[in-house]
């Protein structure tokens, strides 16, 4: 029986020294992380949240909402900033938790919440109206800001998006970082270790079936497993099957032109059962499918991204100069009715 307790006791130290070790370690990697990765852009403070957004370029506003697990500089990364900003007036935001934006434990972020809080903001920059391109998670923001604010969106480029729920276990195997407490413990302990272990094959799915873009190995893996971004991602996780079934019934309401792409080969999001779908319930839409291209349709094949950006924008009568001869293609059906 002593024997026992005293086994207890040198476990329950060792597992003691081993968080305290892990806290220390990843509060270090932390650090240098933001040390070596300092803001970019700019910051505004609206309704009582400081957000990041990165702005470039003139002329139409282009707003871009990254998705789960990532910042606003991923569309640096995939190139299509720097793009889309030889034409417009691009801003992409941080969304609530993620990169250098505030996350406020006081209110769930759900999509409506968070595209509240980014219209205010763009209401803050002097932004009249815009396009909204959305990837993954961030399709649901960019919808709910259309079903909100009909008359603030011009139209919407949705890439890989989750619109309906459907069962997915690894929503709530993600999820355990936002639970108060236990997972505030395992954040800032064992949980951005276990990560960084995984974070090849995570990524390596996420492109799959294509190669990893190199530009995306830029994105440092631990300013995504910082503590705060790992409360975030999981709270994301943990509300992506509520969120969709939430917006599923108002897609019909939708009132402003959307274009739709997804990758045929999603292994994270099915196109069948979400992008398909969709097309088929928003009265002004267009689905483009992307053979052969998995979950990060804006890496795969930016310039078709942009494309569809300048159909929608050519669409509502925004001037943009130059548009690509896909753009004009499109443009050109979408005028006629094809």
């Amino acid at each position: 029986m002593t024997n026992n307790i005293k086994g207890w006791q040198i476990g329950a130290a060792a597992a003691g020294l081993g968080l305290a070790a892990s806290f220390f370690y990843v509060r270090a990697k932390t650090k240098q992380a933001e040390a070596e990765n300092p803001p970019q852009g700019r910051f505004v403070k609206v309704d009582g949240v400081r957000l990041h957004y990165i702005e470039r370029g003139e002329g139409p506003v282009l707003v871009l909402l990254h998705g789960n697990g990532v910042m606003a500089n991923d569309f640096e990364h995939s190139g299509l900033l720097d793009r889309a900003a030889e034409h417009y007036r691009v801003i992409a935001f941080d969304r609530p938790g993620f990169g250098y934006s505030e996350r406020p434990r006081s209110k769930v972020w759900t999509p409506q919440a968070q595209a509240r809080l980014l219209h205010h903001a763009l209401q803050e920059l002097d932004v009249e109206s815009a396009i909204v391109l959305g990837h993954s998670w961030g399709t649901m923001v960019a919808l709910s800001m259309a079903l909100e604010a009909p008359d603030f969106v011009r139209g919407l480029v949705l890439l890989s998006g989750y619109y309906y729920p459907s069962l997915r276990l690894d929503a709530p195997l993600m999820s355990g970082p936002a639970i108060p407490v236990v997972g505030d413990l395992m954040r800032f302990t064992i949980l951005p270790l276990m990560t960084r272990m995984l974070w090849r094959p995570l990524i390596k799915k996420t492109f799959a079936p294509m190669p990893v873009a190199d530009s995306f190995r830029r994105l440092p893996p631990w300013m995504a497993l910082r503590p705060s971004q790992l409360r975030a991602s999981a709270a994301e996780s943990a509300l992506m099957v509520p969120a969709a079934m939430s917006l599923a019934k108002r897609y019909p309401e939708l009132k402003v032109p959307a274009l739709i792409l997804a990758g045929t080969q999603d292994q994270i999001v099915d196109f069948g059962h979400n992008s398909e779908r969709l097309s088929e319930r928003v009265p002004d839409s267009e689905l483009q499918l992307q053979p052969g291209v998995g979950h990060m349709t804006h890496y795969a094949h930016p310039d078709q991204v942009m494309a569809a950006v300048d159909s929608i924008a050519a669409r509502v009568g925004e001037p943009v100069l130059m548009r690509t001869p896909q753009a004009e293609a499109m443009a050109r059906a979408s005028e006629s009715g094809v």
